[in-house]
């Protein structure tokens, strides 16, 4: 899957920076098509592996480099006045190759929460690929007010992407940890799902075959229609195999390698199981989803066709609607069989609902809050002086 990667604001910055350092790593393409958009310039300049050529620094007449702060509104504003150079930063960069955009945001900030709607908008109605974005809520311990902007962004995301995929800070704690450590713990998170989905429709590494192909355009069906996904992941480490002689390759099998067939099965479809009902980026009732994907990586012998579609089957019973697609990709660059589950369209979350509430509650204080302060400011002055209107 060929995504032109956007990271706008610090988070969605972090996020792409370290996606990019993943892909190196993993010794996978280094052409990506990628920008970091900002209105912090500090924020820019910490970023490693991101080309300074492709960093985007917005606002500077309006708020010098500094950034926003969490005013979204501003944040929307400069993305607004400065969407052109952005439009142009990506013409650029040429999208004949790609198959979808991916923005990745903060919800709760200024930069990310306010832009990316903005540049969410103008991509859905400039270009025909899909317009998908990733956005992180805050935690309700980050205050009302990350509510409130989360609540503004996603509403106004969701008229313009094809599909939200949402990431919950609220539900991924790690115990004994910091805030910065939790956050950069969720990051990681984050770029392993989106590492394995970036996997679909790639070509598969020179002597390798996938037992079940997913290509991009059944990753662009399955998010097809707008809404919001939620992804699943699980993993576990390959098992290094005893290898037979020359000959071990043309001799019957025996029941011993039968059993080894059905147990490695029944692994996929338990990773997969795994994946679906353990931690998901955002909680949600699986029997919500519309469509669901299932992708399996990880080296060749250790993946199944058997087990994987035992594992659609699984999921197939699983979701409301009918449409489960599933595929593998092998590669020799991990020690690990990895598995990735969308679930495209989900409408039972309750995390969106708290939101909601909390929104609520911060801009009926933030109105009260501005009434209070009008109030008490005009105290100030004699009752006779009349305002000029």
């Amino acid at each position: 899957m060929r995504f032109f990667i956007i990271g706008f604001g610090q988070a969605g910055g972090k996020i792409l920076d370290l996606f990019i350092e993943n892909e190196k790593m993993r010794g996978y393409r280094t052409d990506m098509k990628v920008l970091a958009i900002n209105t912090a310039r500090t924020d820019l300049m910490g970023l490693k592996n991101v080309p300074m050529k492709d960093r985007i620094l917005i606002g500077q007449t309006t708020v010098k480099g500094h950034g926003v702060g969490t005013d979204n509104k501003l944040g929307a504003k400069v993305a607004q006045e400065e969407i052109e150079t952005i439009l142009n930063a990506i013409d650029e960069r040429g999208t004949h190759e790609i198959d979808a955009f991916l923005i990745i945001s903060g919800l709760g900030g200024g930069t990310g929460s306010g832009g990316a709607p903005v540049l969410a908008k103008y991509l859905s109605e400039m270009y025909s690929e899909p317009v998908y974005a990733i956005g992180v809520l805050p935690a309700p311990e980050e205050g009302k007010l990350y509510s409130l902007n989360a609540a503004r962004s996603m509403i106004t995301m969701l008229k313009y992407v094809d599909n939200l995929i949402l990431v919950d800070n609220g539900a991924w704690k790690f115990e004994g940890l910091s805030l910065r450590e939790s956050f950069a713990r969720i990051n990681e998170e984050i770029v392993r799902r989106l590492t394995v989905l970036a996997r679909a429709g790639e070509p598969v590494e020179e002597g390798m075959v996938a037992e079940m192909v997913v290509d991009s355009s059944e990753v662009i069906n399955t998010l097809k229609g707008g809404g919001i996904t939620s992804i699943g992941y699980a993993t576990s480490v390959a098992e290094e195999k005893k290898r037979g002689g020359l000959f071990s390759l043309f001799r019957k099998r025996s029941s011993d390698e039968v059993i080894g067939e059905e147990d490695r099965s029944m692994k996929i479809a338990s990773l997969v199981r795994r994946a679906a009902l353990g931690r998901l980026t955002i909680p949600c009732n699986i029997q919500s989803a519309e469509r669901a994907l299932v992708l399996v990586a990880g080296p060749p012998e250790h993946l199944d066709r058997k087990g994987i579609e035992k594992a659609k089957l699984w999921l197939e019973e699983q979701i409301a609607g009918v449409e489960v697609r599933a595929g593998d990709y092998p590669t020799r660059r991990t020690k690990h069989v990895a598995a990735l589950v969308v679930l495209a369209n989900v409408t039972d979350v309750p995390r969106v609902r708290e939101l909601q509430r909390l929104a609520a509650e911060a801009k009926d204080e933030v109105e009260v809050a501005e009434r209070e302060r009008i109030e008490r400011t005009i105290s100030l002055f004699d009752e006779d002086i009349e305002p000029l209107f």
